[in-house]
């Protein structure tokens, strides 16, 4: 063996110790966090109970209704059930994950100048902010949530196969990726305006209640601007209507439907960019 053979080997183990070291850092992170919200049981519990009230309400409140009307615009219950249990559980496991970059989280670290106090830890910046804000109480969220879309694969008839299982897989984790893309910007954002953006919440919140809901009930003009612009639509809605048999609008191809996993990586993978100017730039606040 050559001195460059065991010079990338070398590397390669340097690499994956690295890895291993800063996961197992993450995991201590997060145990810390979940040991210190699990102080005061009953306090956590009555958390957990009202996070999974506020999903449960919502969609209760349009399970009781659209049966009045019979479908929306052509979608039943069950089908937009599969959506609306699609868009919560990813924007619920985005927000586990990526919390400590949502804006008022971080804008509170910067208003204040703890974020200093990141910057000086001997550990990656990025996995500190990840590993900052972990609210083991949208955990129920997460139940219910997968109890939404159980519901809704078995109310819409849809058949699921190994390719449909995989699409929908993909579909959520290009949602985590996607939003948790739009928190790192709005957390990012702070650091020139200290207090968080309200524009970005009709972004992440908005667009999430938006990809809950078939893309039919919207105008056009809304319809093609999350679609070419901000292409929301590939993250589920497209996914979905595939799983359904339906067919995609504007004759896109096929090929759409599958794309949730490489249009959600992007988005974050810009994010993460602008997040390094912004660190680049960050000067504090004085305080």
């Amino acid at each position: 063996m050559d001195k460059s053979s065991i010079s990338r080997s070398g590397q390669k183990e340097s690499l994956l110790s690295s890895a291993v070291y800063h996961l197992h850092l993450y995991f201590l992170l997060l145990r810390a966090q979940a040991r210190s919200q699990a102080v005061y049981r009953v306090s956590f519990a009555l958390d957990a109970l009202g996070s999974a009230l506020i999903t449960l309400a919502e969609f209760a409140a349009f399970a009781l209704v659209l049966p009045r009307f019979g479908s929306l615009s052509g979608w039943t219950l069950g089908e937009v059930s599969l959506l609306y249990g699609l868009a919560e559980i990813a924007f619920v496991l985005m927000d586990l994950l990526f919390g400590g970059f949502d804006a008022p989280n971080l804008s509170q670290h910067v208003r204040s100048g703890s974020f200093n106090t990141f910057l000086l830890r001997p550990a990656p910046l990025r996995l500190q902010i990840f590993g900052s804000d972990f609210a083991l109480r949208r955990i129920t969220r997460v139940f219910l949530a997968a109890g939404i879309l159980a519901y809704g694969v078995g109310a819409s008839g849809a058949v699921l196969t190994p390719e449909t299982v995989l699409l929908l897989a993909g579909s959520v984790l290009g949602m985590i990726a996607f939003f948790g893309g739009l928190f790192v910007i709005g957390g990012t954002l702070t650091f020139w305006t200290v207090e968080s953006v309200e524009a970005m919440n009709v972004l992440t919140y908005g667009g999430r209640t938006l990809i809950s809901y078939p893309m039919d009930i919207y105008g056009q003009f809304l319809r093609k601007t999350f679609t070419y612009l901000i292409p929301a639509a590939f993250l589920s809605y497209f996914p979905v209507l595939h799983v359904l048999g339906r067919p995609l609008p504007d004759g896109l191809p096929l090929l759409a439907a599958y794309l949730s996993p490489l249009v959600g990586p992007l988005m974050l993978a810009a994010a993460f960019a602008f997040w390094r100017v912004g660190v680049r730039h960050y000067g504090g606040t004085g305080t």
